[in-house]
């Protein structure tokens, strides 16, 4: 069973998403607040497995500070919003959020996301796979075409044989594109020296995705 938490100031929201939730197979809502302070002050905000949270709350906090302290209590984080913007979507997720979802989706996308989350994935939308296309911040770096095939290659679990291989280049080359690949992410502030290192940057930045 997945236990959800929604923090959203919305009330007829709250009251929908209940109403939706009841009797979903393994999802059970189990506590809804207005702000953050609200869930975490109760004393079973950590069990909970995921956490639905609103972008923009009425109290004026901000949301990549919610979705830290969201994160640092133990339950994974789905932002659900009104707001399509690029930018604020990069930022949740950069901020630790597992996925982004604009209300206007309907309750089967809301619980596959959910599940998703719950399975330690990424739920990923339409609105977060536009943003991570165009997402021109310095965090993410500007790789080549031939790089990210590199990249996507290797990261996907290819030796470094078979990935040099299935980008038509010799090993020595393939592997000079993995070196560049790991210094532009050591210059964007986000090392990656591992293959492991290389997944986690092609999750987290949506190349597979795009």
């Amino acid at each position: 069973m997945i236990t959800v938490a929604v923090v959203d100031d919305d009330r007829m929201l709250l009251d929908g998403l209940r109403a939706w939730l009841d009797g979903t197979p393994g999802v059970t809502l189990a506590a809804t607040a207005c702000t953050v302070d609200g869930l975490l002050g109760n004393a079973a905000a950590a069990p909970y497995d995921v956490v639905l949270l609103d972008l923009v709350l009425a109290d004026g906090s901000r949301p990549p500070e919610n979705i830290r302290r969201l994160r640092a209590a133990g339950p994974r984080v789905l932002v659900i919003s009104t707001v399509a913007d690029r930018r604020r979507i990069v930022a949740a997720v950069s901020a630790g959020a597992d996925g982004y979802l604009t209300k206007d989706h309907d309750l089967p996308a809301l619980v596959r996301a959910v599940r998703e989350v719950a399975g330690g994935g990424t739920a990923h939308s339409a609105e977060l796979a536009f943003a991570w296309a165009h997402d021109d911040g310095a965090e993410r770096p500007r790789l080549s075409p031939k790089e990210r095939e590199v990249l996507l290659e290797y990261a996907s679990g290819l030796t470094l044989k078979a990935t040099a291989r299935r980008a038509g280049i010799s090993p020595h080359t393939a592997k000079y594109y993995l070196d560049r690949v790991k210094e532009k992410y050591q210059e964007a502030g986000r090392p990656a020296y591992t293959k492991t290192d290389l997944a986690a940057r092609v999750r987290e930045d949506g190349w597979a995705e795009d």
